[in-house]
């Protein structure tokens, strides 16, 4: 049986800074295009990194030992799958294996900048047109030191020893049907093939630092709350020139005091004198930008009856036409009535109005 903390030279307890730091020490000595280079070697240091470098290899490796060195997993009487044996990661691990699925993990460009989401507060009266917003994100971005290449200006790049400038490793798996390999980014140099010789001093070899940038971004006329928009490329920065991540805004539109939004409609409520209601007449009611509108009001129009006023809504997204306005109509009942108005009502009522 291999033991490959014996392999790296570090104990059971070591971390994961050590085991790579013993990896690249051990790497260096054993290369195979060094003169004092040993193949057999550089490739049991590989092996014995590839396994303790993944928490998950390593964690079997420990609890297994010799049978998982021998490409399987051979469970005794009784063995109990909920008592520290494989889950369900390890039987997809053997569905891959059996039937050749391949993992895209492995081939996710680490480089890539993560994506950001934030919240973006409209007033309501703002959909209606579309507007440009600036805010300022905190986040990852791009070293102007270095232009984002990781390296000290002027200084060269080599190719990576560990994976000879590919930018991928082969990544030995094991399960119940034996041992196979799948090619992974190369944990040393991230995917990019080349090590600097001097990292930058600004942003330690990352080719990003955290930072402050202003965002301006155009946003549709007619956006609704919860609704997401995509800003291509204005995510954190990708690290050593590492693909850019997205920006998600998250729109959420304040409530009106006044006015309620239904789809692109809007509902208000408009109170109107008793008088009208029975006779008819015209009402001045303000639409969401505060222009006036007149609306006829027809004789015996009851409480609670909905009028609409077409293209007084919200501008549709695709940015023509609007929604309509509906007017929810209530009968202010006066409480406090002159001695006048009084004896008119007394009058009315008399003759059954």
């Amino acid at each position: 049986m291999k033991d490959y903390y014996a392999i790296l030279g570090v104990t059971k307890n070591a971390s994961k800074e050590e085991i790579k730091k013993a990896y690249h020490r051990l790497a260096h000595r054993y290369h195979p295009d060094k003169k004092s280079g040993n193949e057999a070697k550089f490739k049991e240091v590989n092996e014995a990194y590839q396994t303790l470098s993944d928490d998950k290899k390593r964690s079997q490796y420990d609890q297994f030992g010799k049978n998982f060195e021998s490409g399987g997993f051979q469970p005794g009487p009784g063995f109990d799958f909920s008592q520290g044996g494989f889950g369900f990661e390890d039987l997809g691990d053997i569905f891959e294996e059996a039937f050749g699925w391949a993992s895209p993990q492995g081939f996710e460009d680490s480089r890539k900048g993560q994506n950001i989401e934030v919240n973006l507060e409209m007033e309501l009266a703002e959909v209606l047109v579309k507007q440009n917003k600036k805010f300022t994100i905190n986040k990852f971005i791009f070293c102007q030191r270095c232009q984002g290449e990781g390296a000290e200006p002027g200084t060269p790049k080599n190719e990576c020893i560990v994976c000879r400038g590919t930018g991928r490793v082969q990544k030995i798996k094991r399960g119940f049907f034996g041992s196979y390999t799948q090619e992974t980014l190369c944990p040393d140099c991230q995917g990019e093939g080349q090590r600097p010789d001097r990292p930058c001093n600004v942003c330690a070899g990352e080719g990003r630092i955290r930072g402050k940038e202003e965002i301006n971004v155009s946003i549709p006329a007619g956006v609704d709350t919860n609704q997401i928009l995509k800003v291509v490329g204005k995510g954190s920065a990708g690290k050593k020139g590492g693909i850019p991540g997205d920006l998600y805004i998250k729109i959420i539109i304040k409530k009106h005091p006044d006015f309620l939004r239904k789809g692109d409609d809007l509902l208000t409520e408009v109170l109107i004198p008793y008088s009208v209601a029975v006779l008819g007449g015209q009402i001045t009611v303000k639409d969401i930008e505060g222009k006036k509108l007149m609306v006829d009001i027809k004789s015996g129009t009851v409480s609670e009856k909905v009028l609409r006023i077409s293209g007084k809504g919200i501008t549709h997204f695709s940015g023509f036409g609007r929604g309509n306005l509906f007017l929810k109509v209530i009968i202010n009942v006066p409480k406090n009535l002159t001695r006048e108005q009084r004896e008119l009502l007394e009058e009315m009522k008399k003759k059954e109005l």
